[in-house]
């Protein structure tokens, strides 16, 4: 692997994480076939960090791409996960590799990997709500999830694992079909893609939107740290250089 200080502009090779509350999955630059071990409610940052150097026995890289479960702030999570163990706050993975290192919420990370161009919207439809816009090739983290959407009830009450059991598949997919369009509206966007795990529940899908899929998660990490045009806005994660925050 390649010294921080002497990286080269465009890595050669990219190790993608997609961080999830049942998996951590892996794939590196060249391979096919991913590799993953159980996370899970006591899963630390500490632990993740054991668990990707000895998943990545074997391969070569000189870039990593982190999709992790929350917010981020120059690469740093600014909250604990909601389905993970303890510890991820604050938590510094550029001290873990030798190598540059990219944090990016991972609805972010899928939303990277699925975009065509000009204005495009992704809503991760799981146990919460992820959601990412990507204007013009600029890629934009949100938190859409907290928004009031109606009944005093957030946008994740309804469209989340909780509003799924709550309002059963016929109602659930009516407000999926009602915020999407709300969501639309308000943004301007031309494309909307909806990804997570329960996308596959939808029983027709909104006008102007497609389904997405997980594995663009690893399609999006190579696109960020690669040569693809697509950045994040204000270089929140400095792709190439040191993940620690500005002082």
């Amino acid at each position: 692997m390649t010294d921080k200080n002497s990286l080269p502009s465009v890595p050669s090779s990219i190790l993608v994480v997609d961080i999830g509350g049942s998996r951590l999955k892996m794939l590196v630059t060249g391979e096919t076939e991913q590799r993953d071990v159980e996370s899970g409610s006591k899963m630390t940052a500490a632990q993740a960090v054991e668990a990707i150097h000895q998943l990545a026995a074997g391969w070569q890289y000189d870039a990593v791409v982190i999709g992790f479960p929350g917010p981020v702030n120059c690469n740093v999570p600014t909250k604990e996960p909601t389905n993970l163990g303890r510890g991820w706050k604050g938590f510094d993975f550029g001290h873990a590799f030798p190598c540059a290192v990219t944090v990016v919420n991972d609805a972010l990370l899928q939303a990277v990997g699925s975009y065509e161009g000009g204005r495009m919207l992704f809503l991760g439809l799981g146990t919460g709500l992820g959601s990412a816009l990507i204007l013009d090739d600029v890629a934009h983290p949100l938190e859409l999830a907290r928004l009031p959407y109606r009944k005093k009830r957030s946008f994740e009450d309804y469209l989340g694992a909780d509003g799924l059991d709550r309002l059963g598949p016929k109602k659930w997919n009516k407000r999926v079909h009602d915020a999407v369009q709300r969501l639309r509206d308000a943004l301007l966007v031309e494309d909307i893609v909806i990804g997570g795990g329960n996308a596959s529940k939808i029983e027709t899908l909104p006008d102007g939107s497609r389904l997405g899929s997980n594995a663009q998660a690893f399609l999006g990490g190579f696109r960020l740290a690669g040569a693809d045009a697509i950045r994040l806005c204000s270089e929140e994660a400095r792709p190439h250089g040191s993940s620690r925050p500005p002082d």
